[in-house]
């Protein structure tokens, strides 16, 4: 599982969180299955963003987590008043929406650069999801999308992103008591599948051209967005 789970975050930057948490949580007490998984995506962000660093968009990503840090506090506010539900809906409604013009639109929207505004909104919105229910993930990827980063910069960018982020949210988890020693001891068992994933992932990430590689990720955030959606509707 999570071998399964690396190999989809190293091929394509995003989604293993889909994967990890609910399989990892079949087996785990969730107090454990949440901090093993973030811990598991600390490394995972590491080794890719130190493999290549030279294909990382540094603007962009310290862009979009110094505007992230904004948008937690209203996301943790939003979950307070709004119904989990809801939020879910929203943004299911969106990543649909979204994929699919993507893929049946003649003329896909494209950023052709790096505006403010932009970097500022998405990086606003991961924040707002991130703090709502811990999903920093779908805003960035729809901006690497519209940017049109090649593979291996929309992999390697994304990660630059996710490392800082995940360091925070694990710290938060080791203040709260949650770094325990099962934690450590099954990260220490998976690390081992961690790295021939990472590695494997990096050989089709480069074997991916950009129309198949956009295609993938567009349907996995139909993906993303269904499963939010099943989730809204069962509650």
């Amino acid at each position: 599982m999570v071998f399964l789970a690396t190999l989809i975050r190293s091929s394509f930057g995003f989604g293993e969180a889909l994967v990890a948490v609910p399989l990892l949580s079949l087996r785990l007490p969730v107090q454990v299955a949440v901090p093993l998984a973030v811990l598991l995506s600390i490394t995972v962000a590491g080794m890719i963003v130190a493999q290549d660093w030279r294909h990382v968009q540094w603007r962009s990503a310290g862009s979009l987590v110094f505007f992230t840090l904004f948008g937690i506090p209203i996301g943790i506010e939003l979950l307070k008043v709004a119904t989990e539900g809801h939020i879910k809906m929203a943004l299911a409604i969106v990543l649909i929406g979204f994929s699919l013009y993507s893929l049946l639109g003649r003329m896909p929207a494209r950023l052709k650069s790096d505006r403010w505004i932009w970097l500022a909104g998405f990086g606003f919105a991961a924040g707002v999801f991130g703090g709502a229910f811990g999903m920093n993930g779908p805003p960035l990827v729809i901006y690497g999308s519209l940017r049109r980063w090649k593979p291996a910069r929309f992999r390697a960018t994304l990660q630059a992103y996710f490392l800082p982020a995940s360091a925070v949210g694990f710290i938060c988890y080791w203040a709260a008591g949650l770094w325990v020693a099962m934690v450590t001891r099954y990260y220490l068992l998976s690390l081992p599948m961690v790295i021939l994933a990472v590695l494997l992932g990096r050989i089709v990430n480069r074997r991916l051209r950009g129309r198949s590689f956009f295609a993938f990720v567009y349907l996995g955030l139909i993906v993303i967005g269904v499963t939010l959606l099943v989730q809204a509707v069962s509650r």
